[in-house]
């Protein structure tokens, strides 16, 4: 919408009547319908006479029907079970060299919202379940709404966005029968030897952290920081927590699972009642562009890890406020890494140039084109376009000019937010990337278990791959045993598989 800047705040106070109207009534006020009618009546259905039918008339009775038979808006096809929590971030660096985002200008306070998540399993599952975690933290900045969309994972199953859907059909419920199985999911892995790392994590104890306090975050993908000149380097962002990470073991999460699925949730909201907030240091990591091939691996992989790269403490994230109201907030809360400022920028990840478009747009699927202008979702500054129309739009914009250029109507463009430019050559193509490596940080992160970490890992994963066909499961052991013997060995082991098969189909893989 192009509009003033009276025009743009009026929007915003449009939209503060909406969150007004959303809120539960004072003590005390008469009940109305969504009109702002007077109810006469809510225990008892207008009829024809003391024994006659309910007629159509009865307007509250329709209006009450109507509305909870909408309550529930479409659930997340990912992430859908969620915990939300305000808070703020302060910057504890500054980063002018790096990038023009004002967030990250020493001492400045930016508020908050982060929703954490479970990602495969549907919206009133059991918080135990073994699953990646969502950490996403929507940044309320000066310069717009930041999005930083991540996991507690530094790393994720697949490199490529082509294989997303493929991979959640395949961790997701069989269409035959409503519940995933092992001999499906292995089937899809035993193609993506990418996924080895990650799997590794997942069937580990950090598959089942303890708490959402208890847990690190990462963006796992690498963004571009820009300068006022222009120059850009490559930034992958780690949040650690200062409470320590705890995970669960098999046996701790059956325990709790028999007693409590909403342990982590309860765990974050109690923990905020008690004051007890729950912080995060920052970290990041840069690399300079000059020196992107001068890895064993691709930095842009997200199935790998910087681990040579030296880390930056940058800022600290504190959560200190439970929402008001879990959809209003944690429901509608609309994350996207399309959501970026001036100043920070993606890079050519291939998975995260999917997320871009995917995320936005199940985002406007869910909750409609306009689902910005929601308050949890509005950005705290005016926001100044064409974009108009749509269902629940409930911006205010008045004139005859809604088009850009206009001489009646001069609409700026701001010169320092262009994006910056990245050199190009060579042509078109569809094919893997040239630095695969896809077990050697596997091995790592296995040798880096401690020995009972080790035994859980092996009869977690071991257990779950005995479930697979026998192809499958012979070429899923050959991923790790190429990632360390020992680890192959003791999968092989519980999975009830041939070692000797296993070793020759490891023999033929590279790394």
């Amino acid at each position: 919408m192009n509009v003033s800047f009276p025009a743009a705040k009026a929007l915003c106070l449009g939209a503060a009547l909406v969150a007004n109207a959303l809120s539960l009534p004072a003590h005390g006020t008469e009940l109305t319908r969504d009109n702002g009618a007077r109810v006469g009546d809510n225990q008892n259905s207008q009829t024809a006479g003391p024994r006659g039918p309910v007629v159509l008339q009865d307007l509250h009775l329709l209006q009450k029907l109507q509305r909870f038979d909408r309550e529930r808006i479409a659930e997340r096809v990912v992430h859908a079970r969620g915990t939300g929590a305000h808070g703020e971030f302060t910057a504890t660096a500054d980063l002018a060299n790096l990038t023009t985002a004002s967030v990250f200008t020493e001492g400045k306070t930016t508020p908050v919202f982060v929703r954490f998540s479970t990602v495969v399993h549907g919206n009133h599952s059991p918080e135990t379940l073994r699953d990646p975690r969502g950490f996403a933290v929507k940044f309320y900045t000066v310069d717009g709404n930041w999005d930083l969309v991540g996991n507690n994972f530094p790393t994720f199953f697949i490199r490529d966005a082509i294989k997303f859907p493929d991979m959640v059909h395949a961790f997701k419920p069989d269409p035959d029968k409503n519940y995933g199985t092992n001999r499906t999911l292995f089937d899809f892995f035993s193609h993506v030897p990418e996924a080895t790392r990650t799997l590794t994590l997942l069937y580990s104890n950090h598959g089942t952290p303890a708490t959402y306090r208890h847990m690190d975050g990462s963006s796992v993908h690498a963004y571009k920081f820009v300068n006022a000149a222009g120059e850009y380097r490559y930034v992958k962002l780690n949040w650690k927590t200062r409470q320590g990470v705890k995970n669960l073991d098999p046996q701790e999460a059956a325990q709790i699972q028999s007693t409590d699925f909403n342990h982590m949730s309860r765990d974050m909201i109690e923990a905020i009642n008690r004051g007890e907030f729950p912080r995060w240091d920052l970290y990041i990591q840069v690399i300079e562009p000059e020196d992107m091939d001068k890895f064993d691996y691709d930095p842009l992989d997200a199935t790998k890890i910087w681990p040579d790269v030296p880390e930056r403490k940058v800022g600290t994230l504190v959560l200190n406020r439970n929402p008001a109201n879990v959809f209003n907030e944690t429901e509608q809360v609309a994350m996207a890494p399309a959501n970026t400022i001036p100043g920070i920028e993606p890079s050519e990840d291939r998975l995260l140039q999917g997320r871009l478009f995917s995320y936005a747009d199940t985002q406007m699927y869910r909750l409609g084109a306009n689902h910005q202008l929601l308050p949890i979702n509005q950005p705290r500054v005016p926001v100044s376009n064409h974009n108009q129309g749509g269902l629940m739009n409930t911006g205010s914009r008045s004139g005859e000019v809604n088009y850009e250029p206009s001489r009646l109507l001069p609409h700026p463009q701001t010169a320092s937010a262009r994006y910056s430019e990245l050199p190009l050559s060579g042509t078109t193509q569809q094919r893997k990337i040239y630095k695969e490596q896809n077990f050697h940080q596997a091995g790592e992160l296995y040798r880096s278990f401690t020995r009972k970490e080790q035994r859980d890992l092996i009869n977690s994963l071991g257990a779950a791959l005995g479930e697979a066909d026998d192809e499958a499961r012979h070429h899923m052991l050959s991923f790790f045993y190429k990632a360390d013997a020992d680890y192959g060995k003791g999968l092989t082991r519980v999975a009830k598989g041939d070692l000797a098969r296993v070793q020759a189909l490891a023999a033929q893989l590279e790394d």
